[in-house]
């Protein structure tokens, strides 16, 4: 019975639950209907009202995203920062980056990022200390001291003292070494008193003197042990060279196809930590030299290259192609014609001052690809020394052909002058470049004009340095370095026509007592103002004897993929000068706040 009913208070527990529930969902139920439903149906005579408000939050949301991008041009700028992989393209081949030894373009590019020298130049050409802190002559001109700055590195981590220079001078003296700057340092006493100071003392004053003290020097503790005579072919110049400029060797890397034409060369650079002038800011710098120009200038156009270096001439596929930036780096150098003075019909120097005369320069130069800077006498315009009042006679064809007729070369009926049944022709001999026989074309029509036959004979690069040392030419087109010290001696002292002088640089044969006299007065004396006055005779004998016909300075182009940041535009005393501020060179730009 107890069991029965206890059964019966469960059942209607259970029911009292289930109808509790039950109440509970139809409260819920109108709750919802009652608080949210029928409130919706408030909201629609507001819609217009809604949307109006969001839609002036959004466009408030707008002004200020717009606001904050315009006002970013106020506070932040793009500029240039480190970091980047620089591709130089180079054409020719590598041998050799020591600096006792570089000679090609590819050579001394290398030489140069690798090896640091005692002086350097600035951005405007002016002597600054690389690896020396100053330098000083003394009262006599003849004895120059040279500090080193303190705690220099080899890119080994060893070192660099007064003794690696002295090594190195003594090194280029040594003529079992055959180094090509062996006779600018014949006579001269090198000795270091200690580790910081190096004296030279030459045989006499020599003003040019310190520009001599630009070469690289080279580590005595990895290059003494080897035998003199066998520095020219040592593995240090090829496999790991150490130097102390601002970029260390990493790695050489040959490429192509077997055939020397086109081949390549692979030389990556790193950045030397202890450069005295900063660590550079590229983060590689990779010198990609090439036995073809074509292959050279297809890698340009396809991007793999930052920058071209010596190029004739911008290729027609670069011309239009965005983003190619065309620098003309102006060289502290001279295009001219070298007259031979020395025998045939230029020995006249009536004949030589009438092709002078006869020659529009302005008009030649006006033809070129580049804007270029006029040589009008021996010394470049700036320079220690130039005169305006004694350049070359200006164009004038009027005289020119009064002067030949004077001379005794009337004009023939075939419009060419003769004398004594000897025409007045004239053999050019000029390299096989684009400019080199726009101007010789130049000159042809021009020199036509006064009567004379001119010939020409384009050769290549081979044949036209067979030309130069042999002095196989009867009048030569071609360019000189002067660099930035006016001492032209090489060029225009008689002792530099002899065919046993070293050099033979004086492509004219030209000889003058007065001018060989000047020439040695000048080099001679440190002070400029006395430099000028003593020069003045030669300038005066160069205009009257009119041994060349100058025209103009040449430029290296150099070619960019977009813009290098620090890349000088200013004159360069020689090409691989367009590194003087290397360190800081950048090739990448962001956004930086100011």
């Amino acid at each position: 019975m107890r069991t029965r009913l206890l059964r019966l208070r469960f059942r209607r527990r259970i029911r009292t639950g289930q109808q509790q529930a039950a109440d509970l969902g139809t409260q819920a139920e109108q709750h919802i209907d009652r608080h949210l439903l029928r409130r919706f149906e408030r909201l629609l005579p507001v819609r217009r009202f809604v949307i109006g408000w969001l839609c002036l939050l959004l466009l408030l949301i707008g002004a200020v995203v717009a606001q904050n991008l315009t006002l970013s041009t106020y506070y932040q700028t793009l500029r240039p920062v480190p970091g980047g992989i620089y591709n130089e393209g180079v054409k020719g081949r590598f041998t050799n980056a020591n600096p006792l030894f570089a000679s090609s373009d590819a050579d001394l590019t290398v030489s140069r990022l690798v090896f640091a020298g005692l002086l350097t130049y600035d951005l405007h050409g002016n002597l600054i200390g690389d690896l020396a802190s100053d330098y000083k002559v003394d009262e006599h001109g003849s004895t120059y001291t040279v500090h080193l700055k303190p705690h220099l590195k080899w890119q080994d981590g060893r070192p660099l003292t007064s003794a690696d220079v002295l090594f190195t001078y003594r090194t280029i003296q040594n003529p079992d070494v055959r180094s090509s700057l062996q006779n600018a340092w014949q006579g001269i006493e090198v000795s270091a008193p200690d580790n910081l100071t190096i004296v030279f003392k030459l045989p006499g004053v020599l003003a040019a003197f310190p520009h001599n003290l630009t070469n690289g020097i080279v580590p005595e503790h990895l290059l003494a042990n080897i035998p003199p005579g066998n520095l020219r072919s040592a593995e240090f110049n090829t496999v790991k060279p150490v130097g102390a400029g601002p970029f260390a060797w990493q790695a050489l890397k040959a490429q192509g196809d077997g055939d020397p034409k086109h081949s390549q060369e692979r030389i990556a650079l790193i950045p030397f930590d202890g450069y005295q002038a900063g660590k550079p800011k590229l983060q590689e710098f990779v010198v990609q030299v090439f036995a073809d120009e074509s292959q050279m200038t297809q890698a340009f156009a396809d991007k793999q290259l930052t920058a071209a270096e010596g190029l004739p001439e911008v290729p027609r596929e670069l011309e239009h192609k965005g983003g190619v930036q065309q620098h003309n780096l102006r060289l502290a150098a001279a295009n001219m014609v070298f007259f031979k003075t020395s025998e045939g019909v230029l020995a006249d120097q009536k004949v030589r001052r009438s092709l002078v005369q006869a020659a529009n320069v302005p008009q030649i130069a006006a033809k070129l690809s580049y804007p270029a800077r006029l040589v009008r006498e021996p010394i470049l315009a700036g320079q220690v020394a130039y005169d305006p009042t004694l350049t070359q006679p200006g164009f004038n064809l009027a005289a020119a052909k009064a002067q030949l007729d004077s001379d005794g070369w009337p004009t023939g009926k075939n419009g060419t002058r003769g004398k004594d049944g000897r025409e007045l022709a004239i053999t050019l001999t000029a390299a096989n470049t684009p400019e080199y026989r726009l101007v010789a074309g130049q000159l042809k029509d021009q020199w036509q004009k006064l009567g004379v036959k001119l010939d020409t004979q384009f050769l290549s690069a081979a044949e036209f340095q067979n030309a130069l040392l042999s002095h196989n030419y009867e009048a030569i087109l071609n360019g000189i370095s002067i660099g930035a010290d006016p001492d032209v001696f090489v060029y225009w002292d008689s002792s530099q026509a002899d065919i046993r002088s070293v050099n033979r640089l004086n492509f004219s044969e030209y000889k003058n007592p007065a001018a060989d006299a000047s020439l040695e007065a000048g080099r001679t004396r440190l002070d400029p103002s006395l430099r000028a006055i003593k020069y003045r005779p030669f300038l005066e004998a160069w205009q009257q004897d009119s041994p060349a016909l100058g025209l103009y300075q040449p430029r290296l182009l150099y070619l960019t993929n977009g813009t290098v940041a620090g890349l000088t535009d200013e004159q360069l005393p020689t090409t691989t000068d367009r590194f003087i501020n290397v360190q800081n060179w950048e090739i990448h730009q962001a956004k930086v706040t100011n």
